[in-house]
Order: structure tokens, then sequence, then C-alpha cells
């Protein structure tokens, strides 16, 4: 008798053998075989094989539907011949008719020709045995490649369906959710140099053992980024029964800036380190590449366990399960290099997708380590609750929101996360939840020129133009006129440079342009801008105040951070300003002040105490 150990068959009546006569008989009754019919499985199985060759088997070929021949396509050039069904329906959306198992088989059909199982007693048909792979290769084309479904335009609202109880044959109503659209291309520039401004004033605490942010970390990261966080940071009034969603672009930052070696922990708050200081003198796009290059690579975190939800991971056997995230992060990173620039992609089809074109991870080695409420009914292991969609699917979701639109390399549309999907309610202990993680609500994603260049599929960053949809007037005055609605792609430009101060009416700002400029943005992008919008040439005037904003801006390099000290008298400032050991590394600041520069500071002490003198606590 075979067992499940015993290799898959490799010829076609070795496959045949595997079956039952019970099972036999109705492939026979398929061939429409003459009588007086064989009745001995020897017998009945070369009858069988007779018809899996030549004209024969050709004709048996064209009898398959389109949807049972691409699953004989995919089997035929899958590993071992074998069908991945999650695959097959991943990349087409449903089985083909008569894929089911064999032992419940009433009537044969065509398909239970070419696909068989694998073992003895096995109860699925998705084999197609090497020698009958050699017969159809002489007619049977390969499968299409998996692609991703895309879109150049972004609706403006997701169907839902309604939450509530549904009648016994009725349908659930839908409902309207309007998305929430985030460009993040050139939104990333200035929140990488805001929040590395926010480190260097010492103002980002992060758990000494974990290195994440604080919470009042992630609030204060939260006030200085570009439009605020994804979602309102909400503090429920009840927490057994309300979910907080909690920072996402808030919480990234400070991770990203250690696992960049941007920052690093001195005592209980992040600090910048030499690369960190120098990195507002280079263009923000190099920067958060090497941002993007190093989580890829990065153990400080694994992303999976941001979906709190989901418990077990982070001890005893389910902490030593977890897979390495590194290997996960390059399969997404991989799948998303697939997407087209500047097109719109639906999360699910790109989820899809990846399973479609094998671009698979794992996420847990064994989800019986991980659960839901309690680990006895909430385990992951039991059918259904460790499917993709709970697991890799969630994965994604996470290093997605959390940290390829934070760095800028997709442009997100979402909505709340509270129903946003349902997949996971049929779960015990799953009734009470409004989101299994917070990055549910993320519906659509697009892949931007910076995200070409973080993924190397460009050699040089060239920034996106907004599209053109109103007509500008620019005045001599500094202000700006729109002929018809701007939208927000255009409009978030113009809030980086001026004021709105009517329905359609902008001035320039003299700050908002310098802390543009400042923070990374390129003056020429918005003279591209309204050239491309208004048909006559910029004005002087305009002109000069941009110029003007980018010599101010680039006037003043920042060249590290320092310390300030202050002397008990007048004399000692002295001394130690003009003594040899010390004036190195010191300057004067007034009568009693002295400033170090803060790479300075330990040597600086140690010549102090040898004239002396010490340093005491503020």
């Amino acid at each position: 008798m075979a067992r499940a150990a015993d290799p898959p068959p490799a010829t076609i009546s070795a496959a045949l053998a595997l079956l039952n006569t019970e099972l036999l008989l109705p492939l026979m009754e398929l061939l429409a075989i003459a009588r007086p019919r064989p009745t001995r499985k020897a017998e009945m199985v070369k009858a069988i094989e007779s018809h899996l060759a030549g004209d024969r088997l050709r004709k048996l070929w064209d009898r398959l539907d389109e949807k049972q021949q691409l699953a004989v396509r995919e089997a035929l050039h899958a590993p071992f011949g074998v069908l991945d069904r999650q695959q097959f329906e991943a990349k087409y959306g449903s089985l083909p008719a008569g894929l089911g198992t064999m032992h419940t088989r009433r009537r044969a059909r065509p398909l239970h020709l070419f696909l068989y199982p694998r073992f003895r007693h096995a109860t699925e048909v998705s084999l197609v045995p090497p020698e009958l792979s050699r017969c159809l290769a002489a007619f049977v084309t390969p499968p299409p490649e998996a692609t991703v479904a895309a879109a150049d335009e972004l609706p403006e609202a997701v169907e839902l369906p309604r939450s509530g109880p549904v009648r016994r044959g009725e349908k659930p109503s839908l409902v309207r959710v309007s998305l929430t659209r985030r460009d993040m291309e050139r939104t990333a520039a200035h929140d990488l140099l805001a929040v590395l401004r926010l480190i260097d004033g010492g103002r980002v605490a992060v758990s000494a053992t974990t290195r994440r942010p604080a919470a009042a970390a992630s609030r204060r990261v939260a006030e200085v980024l570009s439009g605020g966080d994804f979602c309102e940071p909400t503090t429920p009034d009840k927490p057994e029964q309300v979910q907080a969603i909690g920072p996402i672009r808030a919480f990234a930052w400070p991770c990203l800036a250690q696992a960049a070696r941007l920052a690093e922990l001195r005592g209980s708050r992040l600090a910048l380190t030499k690369a960190g200081r120098a990195a507002p003198a280079a263009p923000p796009p190099q920067t958060l590449r090497r941002l993007w290059e190093r989580w890829l690579k990065s153990t400080l975190l694994d992303e999976f366990s941001r979906v709190e939800n989901i418990k077990g991971q982070s001890r005893g056997k389910g902490r030593r399960t977890m897979t390495a995230p590194a290997g996960r992060r390059a399969a997404i990173a991989d799948a998303l290099a697939q997407c087209p620039v500047g097109r719109w992609v639906r999360f699910d089809d790109f989820s899809r997708f990846m399973q479609a074109a094998s671009f698979d991870f794992d996420v847990t080695r064994n989800p019986w380590n991980l659960y839901i409420l309690e680990p006895g009914y909430g385990a992951l292991g039991y059918d259904g609750s460790h499917d993709w969609h709970i697991l890799q699917g969630r994965y994604l979701l996470c290093l997605l929101f959390e940290y390829a639109a934070t760095l800028g390399l997709i442009d997100v549309a979402y909505i709340d996360p509270r129903g946003a999907r349902e997949d996971y309610t049929h779960m015990w202990g799953a009734d009470d939840l409004e989101f299994l993680s917070r990055y549910d609500g993320l519906q659509y994603l697009r892949l931007n020129p910076l995200g070409a260049y973080c993924l190397g599929l460009a050699d040089a960053y060239e920034p996106s133009a907004p599209a053109t949809r109103a007509a500008l007037t620019v005045f001599p005055g500094l202000w700006l006129q729109a002929g018809a609605p701007l939208s927000p792609e255009e409009r978030l430009l113009l809030d980086t440079y001026a004021d709105a101060e009517a329905d359609g009416v902008w001035r320039f700002n003299r700050d908002k342009t310098l802390s543009a400029i400042e923070s990374g943005h390129d003056a020429d992008e918005l003279r591209r801008f309204l050239a491309a919008r208004d048909d006559q040439p910029l004005p002087e005037t305009v002109e000069v105040f941009l110029r003007g904003a980018e010599r101010g801006a680039r006037a003043l390099t920042p060249r590290g951070t320092a310390l300030l000290i202050e002397c008990a008298d007048a004399e000692t400032a002295a001394r130690l300003a003009t003594d040899a050991s010390t004036a190195g590394a010191c300057l004067r600041a007034g009568e009693r002040l002295l400033v170090v520069r803060t790479t300075s500071e330990k040597a600086f002490r140690t010549a102090a105490r040898a004239l002396g003198y010490g340093v005491s606590p503020a």
C-alpha cells in the first residue's frame, strides 16, 4: 500500500492505479469505452490510458472549458506539476468546475482525466503526471502571467456591507464610505526633516528595551507631521468596548530613524548620530531611499507585533516560531516593484497578485501558537483562522501603510478601520473587535516616482507633476487666483507655499516658502506647476520673491548641536575660553556663558576637570 511519504505517480498508469474501481468506472463512461467494458482494475487502467494520447487527448482537451484549461496549464508549469489551489483562486477569482475531491465524485468530468491525486487516499486532485505533461506540451501553451489590476483614477468612495442583521435570503445592503486620500511623495521630505529637528531637540523618548516611541513622543511627532497622522489619535472612554486606533506615521518615524542609524538612544531619549546631523544637508530622496533599504534588513521591530489583537507573538513558543521579518519585507518589496508607477491599485487586488505571482511569505511556522483573546478556543491554528488575509494580509497592510507610505514610496487612500473589513469576524473571540488591525482601512495604494526610485526601478528621482486640472492666474502682488476648484494634490502643493485668503484666492507666504525650501522642497517644482497652469510668464515680482526665498533658506547651514554652559563667574568663563586645553572645545557666548559642541563635550569635560572644574547637572 502506498504511504504518504511515497513519491507521487510519474506515469499515467501509475496515477490511474491510485484510484479504486468505483472511481475508474465513471472515467470509462466519460470516454464511451465500448461494451463489454473491462472489470478488472489493470484492464480498466489500460483502457483509459489508451485514450490519453494523440488525437484522442487533443479532443479531450477541447472538451475542457476555459477555466479548466487554465487549471491544467497552471499545473503543467507549477513545481512538480501540482496545482496550487490558493494561488489559482487568487489569480483567476474562483476554482474551475469539477475540481472536487475524488472520494465524493459521482460523475466524472473531462478535467478528471488531466488532474489526479498525488497519493492513494488523497482527497484532492491537483497533479498532472510527468508522462501526461510531456504529451500535453505539444499543444498546450503556458498560462498567462499574473498582473496587477490598476486604474488611472481613484474613486471617491467605496461600498461596504451595512452592519446589522440581514433577513434570510436577502443580500446585505451597501453603504458608501468616502475615501481619504494622502499623496505622500512630497509629504515624506517635509516629515523627514521635521522629525530630525524634533529628535535633535531631545523631545522623542523611546523605551530602553523595545526602543519604541512612548505615547507622549508619538503625539509630539504627530504634531510636526504634514497634515498630521493618517488617523486622529482616539482615546476611548471605555477601553473594553472601544478600540483606539493609535499612531501610525508618528510611531513609524522614530523606528525608521533608529533603523537607518540617523538616531540613537541616549538616556531615555533619541539623539541624532553623526549621519543624522548630516542628513538635512543631503537631498531628501536619497535619505528616504536609505531609510527604506535599511528598514528592509532591520531587526528593530517585527511589524506584525503592531497587530495587537493577535496575541502570543512576544513570548514562548509563539515568539520562537515567528519568521524573520526581513524575508517577508523582501517579498513585498519585490511585489511592489511590479506595480505600475502612477496608477491606483486596490489593496485586495495587490494582495491577490502576491499570491498569484508566488510572492509568498509566512508570518509564523505554527499558527497554533498565536491566538485572539485566549490561547485555547482563540488559537489561530483552526481552519479559517490562519488564512492569507488573516496573517500575511495584516502584515502586508502594516508594512505598506505604516512604513512604505510614511517614507513616501506610495500614495494611499483609506477609510476608518472600524468595520472596514469583516474577514475576521467568524473567528472565536473576535465578536467585540471593531477591527483586527489599525491598518484595516487601507483601500488603495499608488506607487509614485519616489517609490520607483527607492525600489531601484529608476536611477534618479524625477518628481511627478500634479495633474493640470485648474487654470491659475499669477499676479505681481504675490497672489494668484484659480479659475476652477483645485484637486487635492494641487491644493496640497499650494498650501506648502501660500495661504488661502478666499475661495480660489491664494497669497504667497514668506515663512511657508522658506520652511518648504528648508525642508527639501524645490522652488523649481513650484515654477513648473505655475507655468503649466498660467499662459503668461511668471511675474518678475514673484520670481524675485522665489529667488530671495531660495537664497535665504540656504543662507544658514546646521553643523551640529551644542551644549550651553553657564559659568559661576566671568573669570572662570575667560579662563576656560582661553586655556590651551579647553579653548578648542568651546566658544565664549557672553560674560559667563560658553558654547560646547556636543561632539566635543567629553573632551571639554575631561580638560575642565584637569583645570579643577566640573559640570554640574542642570
